[in-house]
This record gives C-alpha cells, structure tokens and sequence, in this order.
C-alpha cells in the first residue's frame, strides 16, 4: 500500500478533539468513546470491535480485568492475542458493564439500539461518519490503528521493549507490516540528526 493511500494518522489534539465530541454531541456518548479509543489505544481492528465479548475482558469474578484476551474467532486470520488494558478503556469498560442489565460472557459489548451485536462494516461506517462530521480528510477506521502503532513505535524504547512488542499487540505475522504502519516524523528526524 502506498503511503498516500493509508489512513492518516491522528494527532494528539485530533484524538482529544474526537473523544470530546463523541462524549458530549453522540447519542450513546460512552459506548462510542469506547469504540475510538479500542482502536487508537488497544490497536484493534474494526472486525475486532465489533467481535468484542465481555467474556474477553472480564476476571474469573466478572470485573473487568486488566487485558483483552482476543482469540483467533475474532480477529483477522490467526491474530489473536492478549491486549494490556489502557486505563482510559478499562475505565470506560466498566462504564459500559454498569449500564448493562446483565452482562452475559458470550455477549457482545458494542451493541446498536435495535441489536444485540453489530457488523464491522457498521464500525467502519461510525468511524467515517464521526471523521466526517469533525472534517477530518483522509481518516478511516484504520486511523486509530495506525495511531496506536506510530505511537506506541515512538515510546516502546523508553520501557525498554521493542517494535516485536507492538507486532505481538497489533497481531501482525510480520514485522515488515507492522513497520509500514508506522508514521514517520520529519521534526524528530532533525532532532535525531543533531544528536549525532
């Protein structure tokens, strides 16, 4: 895929731009910051999303935990893995437990008004439709993903991992897609040179 053809990558400023948006100005504010945050602070695909099971977030006494456990089912070909929980979706996890009557483990926690599941094609769709209305070119549902990578790219050193790590946590077979995910940065390349 060429580099103008990928999801653009979010800013800082964007990301916060559009989970404000989508708690203050959506119907279903919580489950929808939920949906863009999986996707730009778990990585997760938009099939994922919407193959996301409380059985795969919740402990043996049916809190919700610190991981996603993601199994093959639900994932694309054989990506499935286990996900670290970022404390922004973890909080809004057990949000989402505490509106449900009762959270069954084989049911799914993003759901629309009028069933129990949705498509990934209709996660796709809310993504494009919230880019939309924030007038934000060239962003998909791939945007979030691509966000989490380039993100997690820049900062994996500094807890002494590495890009293997982010290919374990996004499902890639390969590190070679996992690097072309990954956004590069002119200023931190100046800064880089200057360093040497």
């Amino acid at each position: 895929m060429g580099i103008g053809k990928q999801a653009k990558v979010l800013t800082k400023k964007q990301s916060e731009m559009v989970l404000t948006h989508l708690g203050q100005h959506t119907q279903n504010g919580v489950r929808n910051q939920l949906i863009f945050l999986l996707s730009i602070k778990s990585g997760l695909r938009a099939k994922e999303i919407a193959n996301l099971k409380w059985d795969m977030v919740l402990d043996c006494e049916g809190a919700v935990g610190d991981t996603i456990n993601l199994p093959n089912s639900s994932s694309k070909g054989n990506s499935g893995r286990v996900i670290p929980l970022h404390a922004k979706v973890r909080e809004l996890l057990i949000a989402m437990l505490e509106q449900a009557p009762i959270a069954l483990p084989d049911e799914h926690i993003i759901k629309s008004q009028r069933s129990k599941s949705v498509s990934a094609q209709v996660i796709v769709n809310m993504f494009q439709g919230w880019y939309r209305e924030m007038g934000l070119i060239g962003c998909s549902s791939h945007s979030g993903r691509r966000t989490f990578i380039t993100d997690a790219a820049k900062k994996v050193s500094q807890v002494g991992g590495s890009l293997r790590d982010i290919q374990i946590m996004v499902g890639h077979s390969s590190l070679q897609t996992t690097q072309r995910y990954i956004e590069y940065d002119t200023a931190a390349q100046r800064a880089l040179i200057n360093l040497l």
